[in-house]
């Protein structure tokens, strides 16, 4: 498959990344952080380096990775201020995108509300009323911008957001019927956090045309205890999913880039310490 690393897991400093990129065969550069800045808030000079740099060291970038919509709630209505900076930043994103040729932009979803759905009672007395539905028109806007724009969006499963997993990432795509326009950024690690178990239920939820992007890690989670640890690759509850993983994407032909996301340290804070303990575990699954 196409493997890639989130570049600023390594490091902001992007010819550093390139370098480690390199001596490990990795292909694939998300951008998320370059330098001090997000993607997107990068100065039209600054966005020529980027590119000039990639280019020069053919590294294709495979999604730019800003935190659109994140921080939101499903109390802020569109078109007010905090959604209108979101879909400022997402246009500016999208501009970059065409000039470093990324086919994908990432976005995220408001804050988690628990319980959205429920049955026998639960609808009456534990489901956040209307949650779901205030969310859709607060992303239907992006869509249509990428559609004018002709860029494909990836929404990420994340620990807190209104899409937390690939059943709620699909869900948000028919209903918004954006399957040309939008699909699942899945992070199986992210996943657990809602106990969405990755293969074979997760990506079962992805099949048939949903799955965009996909990023790696392996964690520990303790929901009851609001406790989440980062794990080495194999050591975490994702040790006996990720081969099966693979090896389904493969057999389906999954023609998208695999990220590692490099957010391991070995206790120090050296992030690339914990990228270089974790590699050859993540190219031994998924190349």
């Amino acid at each position: 498959m196409k493997l890639g690393v989130i570049c600023d897991g390594i490091s902001r400093d992007l010819a550093h990344t390139v370098d480690v990129m390199d001596e490990f065969g990795l292909e694939y550069a998300e951008l998320q952080f370059v330098g001090e800045k997000e993607v997107g808030d990068h100065d039209a000079g600054e966005i020529r380096e980027i590119d000039a740099l990639l280019r020069d060291r053919g590294k294709p970038v495979s999604c730019l990775s800003r935190h659109i919509f994140a921080g939101m709630t499903v109390a802020n209505k569109p078109g007010d201020e905090l959604h209108t900076k979101h879909m400022d930043a997402l246009k500016r994103v999208i501009d970059m995108a065409h000039i470093v040729g990324s086919p994908l932009v990432r976005i995220m979803t408001p804050k988690k509300e628990q319980i959205l759905f429920g049955r026998n009672g639960a609808e009456k007395w534990n489901v956040a009323k209307g949650a779901w539905d205030a969310m859709l028109p607060l992303i239907a806007p992006a869509v249509d911008v990428a559609r004018d724009a002709g860029v494909t969006l990836v929404v990420e499963t994340g620990n807190g957001t209104m899409v937390n997993s690939n059943y709620t990432g699909r869900k948000m795509i028919d209903d918004l019927d954006a399957r040309d326009a939008l699909k699942v950024l899945w992070d199986p690690a992210n996943n657990c956090w809602c106990h969405e178990t990755a293969y074979p239920d997760g990506y079962e939820e992805v099949r048939g045309g949903y799955l965009g992007h996909v990023h790696i890690k392996d964690v520990q989670v303790d929901t009851p205890r609001a406790t989440l640890e980062v794990r080495p690759m194999g050591e975490g509850q994702l040790a006996d999913q990720f081969a099966p993983m693979a090896a389904a994407m493969r057999d389906d032909g999954y023609d998208g880039v695999v990220s590692f996301e490099s957010v391991y340290h070995p206790g120090d804070g050296d992030f690339e310490a914990g990228f270089r303990i974790n590699i050859d575990r993540f190219k031994a699954i998924y190349a």
